[in-house]
Order: structure tokens, then C-alpha cells, then sequence
């Protein structure tokens, strides 16, 4: 196994692993350990080349800096991608996998994230204890859908409050594009606050499915952009807010958990222009990452303790809304504003004492 170092400006660590033995090629970014060790998941794709795979994983481990910042999970930014086929897993790449997040001494913690199943972690948890995210069988925190979920209706209560004066959804059109298994369970848990829940998804089934057992109404998600609604709720595609979409918007607020919402940072500027509230992305999902980093606690994890903390999502948008407000800047900007207060005020030396 061959470890090497790649030299990038404004990140801790970035590190390169080839081993021929079990065909593994991986970059681990560790963006920063401010306020605590990185933590951010693993993917697998068949990256074109490694620089393809190092753009991505440059940027995504930024970005796990500032959600972990946001959502206060006393933890910093990383993230691991695996250059290959996920068709050619097999138990020798994930058993290097570990030895090479192993080799960072606990800097980088890894999860599940695309093409990464809770089986594979497993397999890099038999080379590192630097996993989280496994089974509550295998002392985790399990799925993570129904707790990004919960923080995301916490935070569209913030939205409705900024939005309409009230938090309440009742009588609220709420039109959710994307139910799976975080939209899915976002649906249910507006429909039992009283919102009129309108879904499309790409899965003409899954959306029959649902529509059947709740009663929600639904919309074909070619043309999902042309119905009227209060909130239109993302739970799906990244980029989906562009040149294109936002002349058809047909709402006040956007509030959903799909990453990478915006195409460009300057189609929140227009947003805002159009007087249309949006919810940055990174803010409102983070109930996943917020229930996981409990497994880290002295003690192990703590689900109660956890859903406390993932509630506060509403506190985190009202803070950013605030900011917005206050100092005339579009949304994103405000979040990545208390992203970067959150980090400055972990370098103070009194920060630094009480670690």
C-alpha cells in the first residue's frame, strides 16, 4: 500500500492511497479540525481520472466543514472518495479502505455516502474504529433518512415563520419533488402538521405508492414546475435551482434536503431578487450528520439526546435568517457567514483552553 501526500492551499490534509494488492485508489480531504476531527462520508464513482476525483473531493470536504460548523456538531470537515466501478466492490478494497482512513490516526472519520452501504462499512470497520453510521446491531446510530427528515420539518418551521409570520403548515401547500427515503418520511410528517402535501418523484410507483396509503395529491415530475405552492421542497436532485427552474418557480420559500441545490452561489442572489426565501441546503439536512456525530460522545450514542440537537435545526436557519436580514445578503452567504463565526470563534484561545 502506498500513502502520499497531495499539497493543497487551505486544507489540513489531503492524501493519496494506491494499492495494487486489493486494486485500491483513494483520496482522503481534511479540510478542517477546528472544532473537532473531520468528519464527512465516502463515496465510490468511477471518476473519469484523479484529478476529476480530487475536485470532488476538495469540495465536498469544504462543505462538510461548514455544515458541521452550522449545525454545531463540535466536529470539522472531511471526505473520502474511491476512484473504481462500485460493481467491483469486494471485501480486500474495503479492508484497505480502512487501513488507509486508519493511517490518518483518527483526523478523518468516514460514513456512508453515495454507492457506500452500511455492508462495505463494515468492512472498513474491521481495519478502523474511525466509522460511524454502522447498524444500532453494530453499536451505531442506523439509518440516518428519518432524522435528516425530522431536522428538515424542524427547519421549514423556521422558513414558514420567516416566510408567512406563522410556523404553523396547516392549510400550506408544500410540493416535494423527490420521496424517497428522506422525502418520504418529510411528507408524512407535513401531512400530520397540516400541510397539503403535493409529491413527484421519477418513480412513477413509489409516488402511486404513497399517494394511495396518505392521500397526497401528486404531480408528474416532468411538469412539477408548473403547480402553484407555498414551498417547494427539493428532496432529490443537486442543481435543480438554475437559469431555467427559477423562471418557473411558482412559490415563496424553497426548503429541502437535495444537496447542492443551487447551480451557481449567484442563483441564490436572484432568489432573493425574486423575493423568494430559500433555505440553504447544507443547514436544513444536517440531521443526519448531527445524529451521527452522538456516536462519537463519551459513552456512545444517545438517541434522545441526539433528536434534541437535530430539533435546534430550526435555531440554526433562524440565525441565518437573521444574518440576511441584518446585513442585506442573500441566504447562502448568511449561512456560510455563521459557518465561518462558528469556525473563528474555535480558534480563540479560550476555545483552545477548554479542548
Amino acid at each position: 500500500m502506498q500513502i502520499s501526500e497531495i499539497r493543497v492551499d487551505g486544507y489540513e490534509k489531503v492524501v493519496r492511497c494506491k494499492d495494487p494488492a486489493s486494486g485500491l485508489h483513494a483520496l482522503i480531504a481534511v479540510h478542517d479540525t477546528t472544532l473537532g476531527p473531520a468528519l464527512g462520508g465516502m463515496r465510490m464513482l468511477p471518476y473519469a481520472n484523479e484529478e476529476e476525483a480530487l475536485f470532488d473531493v476538495l469540495r465536498l470536504s469544504k462543505g462538510m466543514t461548514y455544515k458541521s460548523a452550522v449545525a454545531d456538531t463540535g466536529l470539522g470537515g472531511g471526505k473520502s472518495v474511491i476512484l473504481g466501478d462500485a460493481k467491483l466492490k469486494s471485501p480486500a478494497l474495503f479492508k484497505a479502505m480502512g487501513a488507509f482512513v486508519d493511517s490518518l490516526g483518527g483526523k478523518y472519520i468516514t460514513a456512508e455516502d453515495m454507492n457506500i452501504g452500511v455492508a462495505d462499512l463494515e468492512l472498513v470497520r474491521s481495519a478502523t474504529k474511525w466509522v460511524t453510521g454502522l447498524s444500532r446491531d453494530a453499536g451505531g446510530s442506523g439509518n440516518p433518512s428519518p432524522y435528516t427528515a425530522r431536522g428538515a420539518f424542524h427547519g421549514m418551521r423556521a422558513v414558514m415563520e420567516e416566510a408567512f409570520g406563522s410556523p404553523s403548515f396547516k392549510g400550506r401547500r408544500v410540493l416535494i419533488q423527490g420521496v424517497g427515503a428522506v422525502g418520504g418520511r418529510l411528507a408524512e410528517l407535513l401531512k400530520e402538521a397540516g400541510a397539503h402535501v403535493i409529491i413527484c418523484d421519477i418513480n412513477e410507483a413509489r409516488v402511486a405508492e404513497l399517494s394511495k396509503k396518505h392521500g397526497y395529491e401528486s404531480v408528474a415530475d416532468a411538469t412539477h414546475l408548473d403547480v402553484a405552492c407555498d414551498v417547494y421542497s427539493p428532496c432529490a436532485r443537486g442543481a435543480t435551482i438554475n437559469d431555467t427552474t427559477i423562471p418557473k418557480l411558482k412559490c415563496k420559500a424553497i426548503a429541502g434536503v437535495a444537496n447542492n441545490q443551487l447551480h451557481e452561489p449567484r442563483h441564490g442572489d436572484i432568489l432573493r431578487q425574486k423575493g423568494i426565501l430559500y433555505a440553504p441546503d447544507y443547514v436544513i439536512n444536517a440531521g443526519g450528520i448531527i445524529n451521527v456525530s452522538f456516536e462519537l460522545l463519551p459513552g456512545g450514542y444517545d438517541e434522545a439526546k441526539a433528536v434534541a440537537k437535530i430539533d435546534r435545526v430550526y435555531d440554526n436557519l433562524v440565525q441565518v435568517f437573521q444574518i440576511a436580514r441584518e446585513q442585506k445578503v442573500s441566504t447562502h452567504i448568511a449561512a456560510d457567514r455563521l459557518a465561518e463565526r462558528r469556525i473563528a470563534a474555535g480558534k480563540t484561545p479560550a476555545a483552545t483552553t477548554k479542548k
